[in-house]
C-alpha cells in the first residue's frame, strides 16, 4: 500500500485519498489482527480490494470467545486497556487489569517489542484521517467494552415450579454497566439472556434458557456484535476512500487473506480456511500453470505436456450443493429432532466413505479402521497441500452461529445509535420468520463472489515463505520451508516452467533491447520485427534449440542464453558509451580552444580599456584631493570665524547672567536683612512652589489640551453668541443676568449631585461628599449639619416611649462614667438596663421621687462581701 501510494500522482485531493488509504490499515488491523503462535500481527480475517477500492472482509469472529493457548484476542481490546486515559476508562466502565475480563488470555497479553498504548494512539488518530467523527469513535470504542464486559456475564442454575430448569445472572453490576453503555433497559436484556421466543405464523412460545443456553446466547451476542462491528468499520471506511467518479477505469486488485492452516488441534474455522485456500489454489491451476501451457499451444511451439494435481476434486468434495460436507453440514443444522456433532460425523462417514480424499475410522472403509492416528471424533481431507485431521466438535454450533430473536430485539431497542443500526432484524415492523444462513453457507457465497472476481483479473502472486516458528532471525527450518512450498503450490510451478521455455518476450520489445549487438539491425531496423530478431539471433550463432519463434513471440529456452545476451548487450553498450565519450571529448576541446581563442581577443581588449580607465581615474582622483584640500581650507576659515562670533555672544551672556545674579543676591542680602531668615526662606519656597506648580499646570494642560479645546471653544462660541443675541435686549443688566443665571445652574447642578451622593442614614456615619466649589463652602457646611439634625430626629422618632428612658439613663451615665471608667468604652454597644436593681418599686424611692421634681441619681454602694449562700 506505501508503495502504491508513493508512486501514485500528487495533489491536494490525492494526498487526502492516500493518506485514507495508508491510515485505513491500522485501524482494520486493530480490529482484525491478532497474536498468533506463528505471527505476533497475524490478520484473522480476508481481504480483498480494489484499489479504487472496495473492501470485502471475511472475519474470524470465533476468536472472541476462545484462541489457543500462547495467542491473544484480537489487537483492539488489549491497545484499548492499555491506551486509553484514566477519563475515557470510567467513561466505558472498564478497568486495565486484563485478567478482569474473561475474553482475554492472560499467557500472552503483553507481546515483546509491541507497545498497545502507542498502537492505541495510532489507531485514533488513524480514524480521524479516515473520516471518523469523535462521537462515531466513542461510539466503537462503547461497543468494544460492551463486548469485552459480556463476557464477565456468569450465570447460575435455578429450577422452576413446574421442574424446568431456568439460568440467572450470578451478578447484575456486569449486566448493569452494559446496558448503561448501550442504552439499554436491563430487564429487556436480562429477559433476553433467560428465555427464547419461538414464532410461528401467528404463535409466539416462549421457553426458558438452561444455563448452558445462556452461556451460548451471550457468546452468539458478543460474536454477532463484534462481527457487525466490524462490518460497519469496513463499509465506513469504504464510504470515506471510495471513488467519486462513476466511470469504471483500469482496477488493480489486492488480495490478502489467511494462509493454509494446519495445527494440533483443528476445527470448523481451519476447515473454511483450507477450503478457501483450496479455491485459491484452483485459481492459481487454471490461471498460472493452465496458461502457461496454453500460451505454447497458442504460439504453435512444440513442448512435452506435464501433468500437474487438479485439486478440483477436493472442492468439490467441500461445495457440491448435493453430498458436499457445506451441504451435509447446513442440512444438519436444519434437520429437526437431536442434532450433535456426532450425528454429523455419522453422515459424513455414509456419504462420503468412498471418497479418495476423505478419511474416517468409522466409515464403511475398512482401511481405516486400525488406524490409530485417526481418532474416532475426527475426520481427515487430503488437501493439496497435505493431509489434515479436524476434530468434528463444534462444527454444528459455529456453522449455526445462531442469534436468538430476543436479543436482537433487545439490541434495536438500545438507544445508542450505532448498536441499534448494527441489528436491524430487531425492528418489530421488520419481522423475518425466516431463518437467518448459516456460517458456512455464507462464507461459500463470499469465497464464490471472490473467485468471481479474482477471474477477472490479470493475476501477479507474491508468496511469502515463513523460515521459522521461532519468530527469530538467521534461523532457516527445512521442513517448514519444504511444507510451505508445497501446499503453495511452486512445486507444479517449477516443473512447468523447466519443461518449457524460462523467457518469452514479443518481438519488437526484444529487437529494441538487443540491436545493437549486429550491424545489421543497429541504429535502425526497416523491415519486420521478427525477421529482424532472426538476423539478430543468427549473427549472435545462438543454438537453434535455445529459442523458438512464435506467433507473437520469440520463446528462450535457458536461462544461461539470455544472460549471455544481456552480457553481451552490457559490453556493447559500454563500447557504445566509449565511442561517445571519445566523440564528445574531441568535441569538448574543439569548442574549449575556439573558447580560449575568443577569449584571449576580449582580455585583451578589455585590458586596454582597463589601462585607459585606471589612468583616468588616477588623474580625476588626484584632481579630487586637491580641491578637497582647498574647499577644507575654506572651511576651516569660516569655522574659525563663526567661532569668534560665537564665543562673543557668549561671552555677553555670561557678562549679563553674572551681573543680574550679582542684583539678584543684593536684592536678596537685602531682603534676608528686612525680613530676617525665616521670611526670605518662606518667600523662596513659596516662589519655588509657584513655579513647580505653574510646571505642573503647564503640564496638565498640555495634556488635557486635545480634550478640552474643543469644549472651551464651544462653550465661549456660545457664550458669544448668546450675549450678542440678547446685547440689544439688555445692555446693562446682561453680566449681572449671566451671572445669577450661571450661579443658579451651579448651585442646581450642586443639589443634584449631593442628591445621588447622600450618606447613609445612620447617626453616627461621618461621611459626607466633598465641596465642589468653594464659593460654596459655609452652605456646604451648614447643609451637612442640616442633615445630620434631621437624620438624629429621624432616628429618634423610631424610639418608644421605653426606649427613651433608656437612652435619657444612657447619656446620665455617659455623664458620669467616661473617661472615669476602665470598662466604659466596651458597655457603650450594649444595652442599657439603668432599672436592673428594680428601685422603682422602692416605697423610699418612689416618696422622694413625688417630692423632688429633679432628676433623681442613686449610686450602688461598693459591695465588700459576698455570701456564697445567697
Amino acid at each position: 500500500m506505501s508503495y502504491v501510494a508513493a508512486v501514485c500522482g500528487k495533489g491536494a485531493e490525492v494526498n487526502q485519498v492516500k493518506e485514507q488509504l495508508l491510515q485505513s490499515n491500522p485501524v482494520l488491523e486493530a480490529f482484525g489482527n491478532a497474536k498468533t503462535v506463528r505471527n505476533d500481527n497475524s490478520s484473522r480475517f480476508g481481504k480483498y480490494m480494489d484499489i479504487e477500492f472496495d473492501f470485502k472482509v471475511l472475519v474470524k469472529k470465533f476468536r472472541i470467545l476462545k484462541h489457543p493457548r500462547g495467542e491473544r484476542n484480537f489487537h483492539v481490546f488489549y491497545q484499548l486497556l492499555s491506551g486509553a486515559s484514566e477519563e475515557l476508562l470510567n467513561k466505558l466502565k472498564l478497568e486495565r487489569d486484563f485478567s478482569r475480563y474473561n475474553y482475554l488470555s492472560l499467557d500472552s497479553a503483553k507481546v515483546n517489542g509491541v507497545d498497545d498504548a502507542a498502537n492505541f494512539r495510532t489507531v485514533r488518530n488513524a480514524m480521524q484521517i479516515v473520516g471518523f467523527m469523535d462521537h462515531e469513535a466513542e461510539s466503537v470504542l462503547a461497543v468494544v467494552a460492551a463486548v469485552l464486559k459480556l463476557g464477565n456475564i456468569e450465570f447460575k442454575p435455578e429450577s422452576r415450579v413446574n421442574g424446568l430448569d431456568e439460568s440467572k445472572i450470578k451478578d447484575k453490576n456486569e449486566l448493569k454497566e452494559i446496558c448503561e453503555l448501550t442504552g439499554i433497559d436491563q430487564s429487556v436484556l436480562e429477559r433476553a439472556f433467560s428465555f427464547r421466543t419461538v414464532e410461528a405464523k401467528q404463535e409466539k412460545v416462549s421457553t426458558t434458557l438452561n444455563v448452558a443456553q445462556a452461556y451460548y446466547a451471550r457468546d452468539a451476542l458478543a460474536k454477532n456484535l463484534y462481527s457487525r462491528l466490524f462490518s460497519w468499520l469496513v463499509n465506513r471506511i469504504n464510504e470515506s476512500i471510495k471513488a467519486q467518479t462513476k466511470v469504471r477505469k483500469k482496477v488493480m486488485g489486492v488480495l490478502d487473506i489467511y494462509g493454509f492452516e494446519i495445527f494440533e488441534d483443528n476445527s470448523f474455522e481451519q476447515f473454511i480456511i483450507n477450503y478457501c485456500n483450496e479455491k485459491l489454489q484452483q485459481i492459481f491451476i487454471e490461471l498460472t500453470l493452465k496458461e502457461e501451457q496454453e500460451e505454447y499451444i497458442r504460439e504453435d511451439i512444440e513442448w512435452t505436456h506435464i501433468d500437474y494435481f487438479n485439486n478440483a476434486i477436493i472442492c468439490d468434495l467441500i461445495e457440491n450443493n448435493t453430498n458436499g460436507i457445506l451441504a451435509m453440514l447446513d442440512e444438519e443444522c436444519l434437520r429437526p429432532g437431536t442434532v450433535t456433532d456426532e450425528t454429523f460425523l455419522e453422515k459424513l462417514n455414509q456419504v462420503c466413505a468412498t471418497h479418495q480424499h476423505f478419511e474416517s475410522r468409522m466409515s464403511k472403509c475398512s482401511r481405516f479402521l486400525n488406524d490409530t492416528s485417526l481418532p474416532h471424533s475426527c475426520f481427515r481431507i487430503q488437501h493439496y497441500a497435505g493431509k489434515v485431521l479436524y476434530q468434528v466438535e463444534g462444527f454444528v454450533d459455529k456453522n449455526n452461529d445462531l442469534l436468538y430473536r430476543d436479543l436482537s430485539q433487545a439490541m434495536w431497542k438500545a438507544s445508542h445509535a450505532l448498536i441499534k443500526s448494527l441489528f436491524p432484524e430487531g425492528n418489530p415492523a421488520k419481522i423475518n420468520l425466516k431463518r437467518p444462513p448459516t456460517a458456512g453457507s455464507q462464507f461459500k457465497a463470499s469465497v464464490a463472489t471472490l473467485m468471481k472476481n479474482l477471474q477477472t483479473k490479470n493475476p501477479n502472486y507474491i508468496r511469502c515463505i515463513k523460515p521459522n516458528d521461532k519468530k527469530a532471525a538467521h534461523i532457516f527450518t527445512e521442513a517448514l520451508v519444504c511444507h510451505q512450498i508445497r501446499y503453495l503450490g511452486l512445486l507444479e510451478n517449477v516443473r512447468v516452467r523447466r519443461a518449457g521455455y524460462a523467457f518469452r518476450q514479443a518481438y519488437e520489445p526484444c529487437l529494441e533491447r538487443y540491436k545493437m549487438l549486429c550491424k545489421q539491425t543497429w541504429p535502425h531496423w526497416k523491415g519486420p520485427a521478427r525477421s529482424g530478431v532472426e538476423v539478430l539471433f543468427n549473427e549472435l550463432e545462438i543454438p537453434v534449440e535455445e529459442y523458438s519463434f512464435g506467433r507473437s513471440k520469440i520463446f528462450i529456452r535457458n536461462p544461461r542464453t539470455l544472460f549471455k545476451l544481456e552480457d553481451l548487450r552490457k559490453q556493447r553498450l559500454e563500447d557504445l558509451a566509449t565511442l561517445i565519450q571519445k566523440i564528445y571529448r574531441g568535441w569538448k576541446c574543439r569548442t574549449h580552444f575556439l573558447l580560449m581563442k575568443k577569449s584571449q581577443i576580449v582580455i585583451a581588449a578589455w585590458y586596454r580599456r582597463y589601462a585607459q580607465q585606471k589612468r583616468y581615474q588616477q588623474t580625476k582622483s588626484s584632481a579630487l584631493v586637491i580641491q578637497s584640500y582647498i574647499r577644507g581650507w575654506k572651511a576651516r576659515k569660516i569655522l574659525r570665524e563663526l567661532k569668534h562670533q560665537k564665543r562673543c555672544k557668549e561671552a555677553v551672556t555670561t557678562i549679563a547672567a553674572y551681573w543680574h545674579g550679582t542684583q539678584a543676591r543684593r536684592e536678596l542680602r537685602r531682603l534676608k536683612e528686612e525680613a530676617r531668615n525665616k521670611h526670605a526662606i518662606a518667600v523662596i519656597w513659596a516662589y519655588w512652589l509657584g513655579s513647580k506648580a505653574r510646571r505642573e499646570l503647564k503640564r496638565l494642560k498640555e495634556e488635557a489640551r486635545r480634550k478640552h479645546a474643543v469644549a472651551v471653544i464651544w462653550a465661549y462660541w456660545l457664550g458669544l453668541k448668546v450675549r450678542r443675541e440678547y446685547r440689544k435686549f439688555f445692555r446693562a443688566n446682561a453680566g449681572k443676568k449671566i451671572y445669577e443665571f450661571t450661579l443658579q445652574r451651579i448651585v442646581q447642578k450642586y443639589f443634584l449631585e449631593m442628591k445621588n451622593k447622600m450618606p447613609s442614614l445612620s447617626p453616627i456615619d461621618k461621611n459626607w461628599p466633598s465641596r465642589p466649589y468653594l464659593f460654596l463652602d459655609s452652605t456646604h457646611k451648614e447643609l451637612k449639619r442640616i442633615f445630620h439634625l434631621w437624620r438624629c430626629k429621624k432616628y429618634r422618632d423610631q424610639f418608644t416611649d421605653q426606649q427613651k428612658l433608656i437612652y435619657e439613663e444612657k447619656l446620665e451615665a455617659s455623664e458620669l462614667f467616661k473617661d472615669k471608667k476602665a470598662l466604659y468604652p466596651s458597655s457603650v454597644g450594649q444595652p442599657f438596663q439603668g432599672a436592673y436593681l428594680e428601685i422603682n418599686k422602692n416605697p423610699k424611692y418612689k416618696k422622694l421621687k413625688d417630692a423632688i421634681e429633679e432628676k433623681i441619681i442613686i449610686a450602688e454602694p461598693l459591695i465588700l462581701n459576698i455570701s456564697i449562700s445567697d
